[in-house]
């Protein structure tokens, strides 16, 4: 009996060391990198929910209907697109506090392609200032304006550390597309395979209030987890910059 015990304990060993260690190179690739142009999730079952433009009117009734369903979002901000972005503290905090992502879409939703390196980083730069102002943190995740990746802005954005998203799955509310419309991409382009990084707006009240609910449906029916653009590229603690930074409470202006 004894000598069975140290051969098992002797096979298990050999099996240990012939067992190959993980390649830290291949598991630094399986993350997500900065300057680097992601469209789809890392891995299946999963549906990242993610709004462009805000923060805007219809920012706190978003807010309430994701997490409703238990859902988590993602919500690309501008500075000064729909209003200065300090008027909407409460919205802005209201969605930080119920642990959907924060990213951002620059500062004036420029057309970046055309930007100089030092515009570009001031675009990042402004946002990033507003939410340590807002929540104490600075995200570590955007969605360029109209998809641009071109010139200078890959390499800002890499030298910032910024992980770039861009789509898989437009749902073209930006083209006046109706939300049967989108509906219609989302099942044409199916459940399977890697998860879904959809193109779309929270400043339109049709997305807001029908297409997100169906969504939210078909994901459930389809058996989808509703994410964070972070967690479905395996980044869920990786949403912000590491440090936090003190919030002011102060009045604050664009």
């Amino acid at each position: 009996m004894l000598a069975e015990t140290f051969i098992t304990a002797a096979l298990f060993a050999t099996s240990a060391l012939a067992a190959p260690a993980p390649n830290p190179v291949q598991l630094m690739s399986r993350a997500p990198q900065p300057g680097v142009v992601i469209r789809q999730c890392a891995q299946p079952g999963m549906l990242a929910l993610a709004y462009d433009d805000g923060p805007g009117q219809y920012t706190s009734r978003l807010v309430d209907i994701l997490d409703a369903a238990g859902a988590k979002a993602t919500f690309f901000m501008t500075g000064t697109l729909y209003g200065c972005i300090y008027n909407q503290a409460a919205a802005i905090k209201k969605a930080f506090a119920s642990g959907h992502q924060l990213a951002s879409h620059t500062w004036s939703h420029g057309h970046m392609n055309s930007f100089s390196a030092a515009q570009v980083a001031s675009e990042m730069t402004k946002v990033e200032t507003a939410f340590a102002n807002l929540v104490g943190k600075k995200p570590r995740y955007m969605r360029p304006p109209f998809l641009e990746t071109g010139n200078q802005v890959l390499p800002v954005l890499k030298s910032m550390g910024y992980k770039v998203i861009t789509d898989d799955v437009d749902s073209g509310d930006w083209n006046r597309q109706t939300p049967a419309q989108s509906e219609a991409k989302f099942m044409q382009a199916g459940a399977r395979g890697n998860g879904h990084i959809p193109l779309m707006h929270e400043v339109y009240q049709s997305t807001v209030e029908q297409l997100t609910p169906w969504l939210i449906n078909w994901a459930k029916q389809n058996n989808l987890r509703l994410v964070t653009v972070a967690e479905c590229l395996g980044d869920k603690n990786g949403m912000y910059q590491p440090q936090s930074f003190p919030v002011h409470q102060g009045p604050l202006s664009c």
